[in-house]
């Protein structure tokens, strides 16, 4: 056979420019990012309607802002390992459609017992979907643009989590809490039916499954038209160290990716900690500390708002300079500006300032810690790895909401708050300088991968 009827997806991908096709996956990775940020982060902004609708005292609500959040784990947990045997596409399209479902079953709930079992469900079908659009997308984008593609499409969380604090406040106003959760429901079912007729699967997955040959020709040719026929032959020589060894978690801890796995663990842990402690609980914490119901609502969209700038920028400065450097830089600037917001939480305008700006360094820091699982792992565990950090990043959300039910209840302050979010910020720096240094020591799959990326 002779080269011109091989087609090695791993360098086809990476020599191209960013076509129609990949172009359309970034724009629909874009939108369910954006209502994923919606359905997380809306238990922030309706809780305090909640509260005065149902009679509630704050600290109750602890379950219920921790339920989502286990849902979020488990979808994450348990679909990684699902999408890397039976692809990327079908796993997405079925999430998506689950939490739209969820979504609406919450706008029915008549106590609080119901609606946390609904937000649990509906955290399955959000966690199931964002660590697969996020290894999809990766797949579709060249190693030069990788972290920049995946963190500016992860601004769609943000920008999504801001819609939802501005929405909220129209919604609840003039129609109740229920027609959030309508909003949040019908959307996604929406996008459900888009993804079924556009959404792609990944070509280098095809490849690694031994898809049929029609599937990965015309997978080719709907990338590069004519590039492909009957007697092409797909490769790809993408660089891994997992021999034949089953796919699974096993292979994700496994000799070279055991210590930059756990590290990665260790900081997305920390970065979710300290961002669902402020979604969910930011907008109480304010209006006990006098500001308005509105003024409550628009400091936790200014949160999100400085998260989406964070998200688009921070992949640019990855793709330039060293990743782990540019991570940690990001997460000890989330510590600088919870300080001065301890500091100086008591100026309303310098509070919106530093907020918008911690929003730019937590979520940043949070996308970036996305992009370097990405990179980290081959296509063969790739949507194992990243759903189980982002699964493991969730146990930190958990966490951070069920901390924030114990602050209300010990009366904390801002200042309390934000100074206790500094620690979460300075052990993610530790870990990701950690995976650095360990990656410095001699050859491995890290040293491989972040070698691979810089040349590309």
């Amino acid at each position: 056979m002779s080269a011109s009827n091989v087609v090695d997806v791993h360098t086809f991908l990476d020599a191209r420019p960013i076509g129609r096709q990949q172009w359309r996956v970034i724009v629909l990775g874009l939108l369910i990012l954006v209502l994923d940020g919606f359905d997380t982060m809306m238990m922030g902004f309706i809780a305090p309607a909640l509260i005065q609708d149902w009679g509630l005292q704050r600290q109750v609500l602890g379950p219920l802002m921790m339920s989502g959040l286990v849902g979020l784990s488990l979808g994450s947990l348990c679909a990684g390992p699902l999408a890397d045997r039976l692809g990327r596409r079908w796993v997405i399209i079925l999430s998506v459609a689950f939490f739209g479902f969820c979504s609406l079953a919450c706008a029915f709930a008549q106590d609080l017992t119901m609606l946390t079992l609904a937000r649990l469900l509906t955290g399955v079908g959000l966690g199931a979907t964002m660590p697969n659009i996020t290894t999809l997308l990766a797949e579709c984008a060249p190693l030069r643009r990788r972290s920049t593609l995946v963190t500016s499409t992860w601004c769609g969380f943000g920008l999504g989590g801001a819609l939802g604090g501005l929405l909220s406040e129209y919604l609840i106003e003039d129609y109740g809490w229920q027609a959030v959760f309508v909003a949040g429901g019908v959307l996604p079912l929406l996008l459900a039916v888009a993804l079924l007729a556009l959404l792609p699967e990944s070509l280098r997955f095809m490849i690694q499954a031994g898809k049929p040959q029609a599937r990965i020709v015309a997978a080719i040719n709907a990338l590069a038209p004519g590039t492909a026929d009957a007697r092409t032959q797909a490769i790809s020589t993408e660089h891994s160290d997992l021999g034949n060894a089953r796919q699974g978690l096993g292979s994700v801890l496994k000799g070279p990716y055991r210590l930059g796995s756990l590290m990665i663990w260790l900081a997305m842990f920390a970065g979710f900690l300290n961002l669902y402690l402020l979604s969910n609980w930011l907008p109480i914490t304010a209006q006990s500390a006098g500001m308005t119901l509105s003024q409550a609502a628009l400091i936790g969209a200014v949160l999100q708002l400085g998260g989406a700038v964070g998200d688009f920028s921070v992949g640019l400065k990855m793709d330039r300079w060293e990743q782990n450097n540019v991570v940690s830089l990001m997460f000890a600037g989330s510590a600088a500006m919870s300080l001065l917001i301890a500091i100086w939480a008591g100026h309303a305008w310098a509070l919106y300032v530093l907020v918008f700006s911690l929003g730019y360094f937590m979520m940043s820091a949070n996308a970036g810690c996305f992009a370097l699982a990405t990179n980290f792992y081959p296509t063969a565990i790739r949507a194992t790895g990243v759903s189980w950090v982002f699964g493991i990043g969730r146990t930190g959300a958990i966490l951070g909401a069920g901390a924030g039910a114990l602050m209300m209840g010990w009366n904390w302050s801002i200042t309390h708050i934000f100074l206790f979010l500094c620690l979460p910020s300075l052990i993610a720096v530790i870990a990701i300088q950690c995976k650095r240094l360990h990656a410095l020591k001699g050859p491995s799959t890290t040293a491989v991968s972040n070698a691979t990326d810089d040349e590309s």
